[in-house]
């Protein structure tokens, strides 16, 4: 019968807050200007080559005021005033994009473009091809003439 394993605790490093870099705000007490990543994308903004200006403290670090949080779960805060508009792609990227994608979803062997990427390294065709059935039709793409536009632009 084998023994149990011993579980090692993970060292935690603790840093004072003073000595942290950037300014940190607890959950919901963030002063206004300041969104996350996700929040920029929201509003159509991107950071704009622009580093984080402070940072949002995880939740268990609540407990610990006078420690900086250095979990994983922190999340960086941007400004508003920073940030820029998306890029919005041209049509001809669209159209690049589109292509690579309908040579990542379309069967080599019987010519049906899925609504998914095939596994054409390992398997070389789709899965009704490989295994020898129909498929469905709301897998696939039913028109079998080539598209000449699909993008969203």
């Amino acid at each position: 019968m084998p023994r149990p394993r011993k579980r090692s605790r993970r060292e935690i490093t603790k840093v004072p807050r003073s000595e942290a870099m950037l300014p940190e705000f607890d959950r919901r007490a963030g002063p206004e200007g300041l969104v996350t990543r996700r929040q920029l994308r929201e509003r159509g903004l991107s950071p704009g080559g622009h580093g984080p200006v402070a940072v949002l403290r995880c939740k268990a670090c609540a407990y610990r005021p006078g420690q900086a949080c250095t979990h994983p779960t922190r999340a960086w805060l941007y400004s508003v005033e920073l940030a820029r508009p998306k890029r919005v792609p041209t049509l001809a990227q669209e159209w690049a994009l589109d292509r690579a994608m309908a040579a990542r979803s379309t069967c080599p062997q019987c010519r049906r473009r899925y609504y998914f990427c095939l596994p054409l390294r390992t398997q070389g065709c789709c899965d009704p091809c490989a295994r020898g059935y129909e498929p469905s039709p709301g897998t696939y793409c039913a028109s079998t003439a080539p598209v000449t536009h699909r993008l969203a632009a």
